[in-house]
């Protein structure tokens, strides 16, 4: 039972993707858009929901992996097999040096400090006036996947919904592995965990930049779906947005993300397109699903 509602999500984004030709345009979109997020929101969930380090800075690696796509893009490299490996490690040298200092603080100092280097990257790629600047860039072309174009959004989809699948899966081993474990014991009682012989500081921060990779593919992913880069992807409200995906649906649960990376994404759609105050409409639900669903909507059903 306790894997029924994780089959349950990946066989429904499945259907979609079959039925995609049968459905309007604008659905198997959305439900890209839902899983790319869904992705950032999981590696998120590692750090915050199983690692207990709320960052609030973990749009800047989507970012990084955005513009990784970018930079290559103008320089004519378009090959996954290039673009993937540079996004992922220029995220994870950017963990691995942020991290480093954001570890030497805690609470509110430590979401204000990853906040901090958000903003940095943020304000970065809008000064880089060879891609656009603040106006963002326009790819030439997606990037390709063993040779073969990602043309359609049906092939976007099927790549994305793969990587979703893979993601989850690696989240999951590395959650039940002895790393997972001991991050989770770090979470619980940070003192009990050094005097046990846990290296606090070298796991969280093995944890940090592995979320960070994981962002980067979700960016590499965005950048190709939209055709388009913006600095506003390191914005602190896409931040904000990834920490209520993973709340809302379940701190630690990481299929839990995926539904609030769904929640999110389609009041963001449905109601954007009433109203571009669709914040205001939203964020009374948010408050009544913190007071009802403390742990979450995958977590009040354990």
């Amino acid at each position: 039972m306790r894997h029924a509602a994780p089959v349950a999500i990946f066989a429904a984004l499945a259907l979609v993707g079959v039925l995609g030709a049968h459905l309007p345009g604008i659905v198997p979109l959305i439900v890209s858009r839902i899983m790319i997020f869904a992705i950032a929101a999981m590696s998120l969930d590692l750090i915050m929901g199983i690692g207990g380090l709320p960052s609030f800075g973990h749009a800047a690696p989507l970012t990084i992996g955005a513009y990784a796509v970018a930079v290559l893009d103008v320089a004519g490299v378009r090959d996954a097999a290039v673009v993937v490996p540079a996004a992922v490690i220029a995220a994870g040298l950017f963990a691995l040096a942020t991290g480093a200092v954001a570890l030497r603080t805690r609470g509110v100092n430590f979401i204000m400090i990853t906040l901090a280097f958000a903003q940095m990257v943020y304000f970065g790629a809008g000064s880089l006036s060879d891609y656009g600047g603040d106006d963002g860039y326009t790819l030439f072309a997606r990037t390709k996947v063993l040779g073969f174009d990602l043309l359609g959004e049906r092939d976007i989809y099927a790549f994305t919904f793969a990587v979703l699948l893979a993601t989850y899966l690696l989240l999951r081993v590395i959650a039940a592995s002895r790393f997972g474990r001991a991050l989770s014991a770090i979470r619980q009682n940070r003192a009990r965990a050094q005097a046990l012989g846990i290296d606090a500081f070298a796991i969280e921060l093995t944890a940090l930049v592995i979320a960070a990779m994981i962002a980067a593919v979700a960016g590499v992913l965005m950048a190709n779906q939209a055709e388009f880069v913006s600095p506003a992807y390191a914005a602190w409200g896409r931040s904000g947005g990834l920490m209520v995906m993973v709340i809302l649906g379940g701190l630690g649960t990481l299929h839990g993300a995926i539904l609030g990376a769904a929640i999110v994404v389609l009041a963001e759609e449905g109601l954007g397109a009433f109203t571009q105050h669709w914040p205001l409409v939203l964020g009374p639900f948010l408050v009544l699903a913190v007071l009802f669903f403390r742990h979450g909507i995958v977590g009040a059903r354990r």
